[in-house]
């Protein structure tokens, strides 16, 4: 997508990524833009692709999935099919975030379970995909934040 995004949209992105259920009156004024001007460009950035959906941020320790863990894993060489990993994905909800990556991991995941067991289960059942390493997540001091304007991006200054 080689969208362009101008200053308004981004501040519309950043008080969106705040608060995705924000009223569109209180975005204007935000924003700087009447409310109609504001409720326009939200929706032409949903059209456009930029902003893909809303959600529900959810304290996970409060749900009973007090064990967060970032899973690496290293699938064992070339010509092995990927689709099996990524149907068992799909079905496995404590698999938060999967990545595919470069480098000696193939896959890296931020997983939530609700407890060492439940983790020693997961991780279990992902190693008959290939090598696993686990890190159990101590802390957030940076929660997901989305993106913000980019370095460089005179346009949207």
């Amino acid at each position: 997508m080689t969208e362009s995004l101008d200053a308004t949209d981004w501040a519309i992105l950043t008080e969106l990524q705040q608060d995705g259920r924000i009223a569109f009156t209180e975005l204007a004024r935000r924003v700087n833009l009447s409310a109609s001007a504001t409720k326009e460009r939200v929706r032409r950035l949903e059209a456009t692709g930029v902003i893909t959906g809303y959600r529900a941020e959810v304290d996970l320790e409060r749900t009973g999935y007090g064990v967060l863990a970032v899973v690496r894993l290293k699938y064992p060489g070339p010509g092995t099919r990927h689709e099996p990993l990524r149907r068992l994905l799909a079905e496995r909800s404590e698999v938060l975030e999967c990545l595919r990556t470069t480098g000696d991991d193939c896959y890296v995941m931020k997983v939530a379970t609700t407890s060492m067991a439940h983790l020693e289960e997961l991780v279990d059942t992902l190693a008959q995909f290939g090598s696993t390493t686990t890190n159990l997540v101590l802390s957030r001091p940076l929660p997901f934040r989305g993106p913000g304007v980019p370095p460089g991006d005179a346009g949207a200054l």
